[in-house]
C-alpha cells in the first residue's frame, strides 16, 4: 500500500500517544440536565486533540458514528498550526496563520491530520463509521491518510453534492462545486 511521505510525518507519527491525557469536567450551568454526568450527550470545548484524548479512557471502541468538518486548507480560513511536537522544525511553525502563500501549508495540514485520525480510529467501534467534510484542496491527501489509518480495504465511498446551483459559470473549463465527504467502513 502506498504511503502518503509529507514534511514532519516522522515526529507526529506517534504523536498522540505523547498527548497527555485530560480530565474531563462537566460545567454544570452549560448542561440541560439537573445533575451533570459525563454518560450523556456530550459537547466538548478546547483543544480537539487534548478531547479526542481525554475521550479515550472512557469512550475507547464505543463510538459508532463520527463527524468531523476539518479546515479546508484553502489559505483562507486563517488557522494556526498549534501542535506541541518535540521538533525544532515544527516548533517553529506554531501559532503561525496557514495562508495560500505558505508553502508548507499541505504539510501542515497533514500533520495536524494524522495524529487526530489516530486518535479518531480509536475511538470508533469495530463496525463504526467516519464521515470527513472536506473539498479539492485536500481530499487527495485526506484519502491517503485516512487509508493509513483505516486501510484502504475500509474505504467505502466519496459522497459527492452540489454546493451551489450555477446556470453559469465564471470558472473557465469546470467549475468547482463539489465538496466531499469520505466515509470508510471499519
Amino acid at each position: 500500500m502506498p504511503h502518503l511521505h509529507f514534511k514532519g510525518k516522522t515526529f507526529v507519527q506517534n504523536h498522540h500517544l505523547a498527548v497527555p491525557f485530560h480530565e474531563l469536567i462537566p460545567v454544570a450551568e452549560k448542561g440541560l440536565s439537573a445533575k451533570p454526568s459525563l454518560h450523556d450527550n456530550l459537547i466538548l470545548q478546547g483543544d480537539n486533540l487534548k478531547a479526542l484524548k481525554a475521550l479515550l479512557p472512557t469512550y475507547s471502541g464505543k463510538v459508532k458514528c463520527i463527524y468531523i468538518d476539518p479546515p479546508y486548507n484553502t489559505g483562507n480560513e486563517g488557522w494556526a498550526y498549534n501542535d506541541n511536537v518535540n521538533s525544532p522544525m515544527m516548533q517553529s511553525w506554531l501559532g503561525q496563520t496557514v495562508d495560500r502563500e505558505n508553502l508548507t501549508r499541505h504539510d501542515k495540514w497533514c500533520c495536524m491530520m494524522l495524529p487526530r485520525l489516530k486518535l479518531l480510529r480509536e475511538l470508533l467501534t469495530e463496525d463504526g463509521a467516519i464521515f470527513v467534510s472536506i473539498d479539492d484542496n485536500e481530499v487527495h491527501h485526506l484519502r491517503c491518510l485516512m487509508d493509513e489509518v483505516f486501510g484502504e480495504e475500509n474505504f467505502v465511498a466519496n459522497v459527492v453534492w452540489q454546493k451551489r446551483y450555477a446556470s453559469s459559470s465564471d470558472n473557465q473549463g469546470i467549475a468547482p462545486m463539489h465538496p466531499y465527504h469520505c466515509l470508510p467502513k471499519i
